[in-house]
């Protein structure tokens, strides 16, 4: 299936300050604002923490840029949920809790992406709200492709 690239948003790439995240026992930590190591564009790099135990669950960022390997193949979300906070949904809540974040920064819309037998993020993506638009092939240049992986599924995910 061949996606064309949306029009880009007017996107500030200057860090803002996200103030309190928190959805429950869910509370995002800022840990840095910092250029991807990989995709090289301004990110957010948050530390997931459950505030019963205080123990980092995992981590999220949000990417800051609008270029084909964003767009179609990284998207603009990363994140990992440890195993033993699996189950409680901490990777949509997260999303949810970053997307006034993004729209300060004047996005109507963001991609995320994963792998296709990648259930629990597919899973993840529906409970933020978004929607699945179709599955892309990973060109051979890409780096994911390199790493073994072929297609990658894409979500729009609306924050305005």
């Amino acid at each position: 299936m061949k996606f064309q690239m949306d029009i880009a948003p007017n996107i500030s790439t200057a860090p803002l300050d996200p103030g309190p995240l928190k959805e429950g026992e869910l509370r995002l930590e800022l840990a840095e604002f910092t250029p991807h190591a990989i995709h090289q564009v301004p990110t957010y790099h948050f530390r997931m923490i459950d505030a019963q135990s205080g123990s980092e669950a995992g981590s999220i960022n949000l990417r800051l840029g609008w270029d084909e390997n964003l767009t179609l193949y990284a998207g603009h979300f990363g994140y990992g949920v440890d195993e033993a906070f699996r189950g409680r949904r901490y990777a949509s809540r997260s999303v949810t809790l970053l997307k006034p974040l993004a729209q300060q920064h004047g996005y109507t819309h963001l991609w995320i992406t994963c792998n296709p037998e990648n259930i629990a993020s597919r899973r993840s993506c529906e409970l933020a709200g978004a929607e699945f638009i179709g599955t892309v092939d990973l060109p051979e240049s890409s780096q994911y492709y390199a790493r073994g992986m072929r297609q990658k599924c894409r979500y729009r995910l609306e924050v305005a």
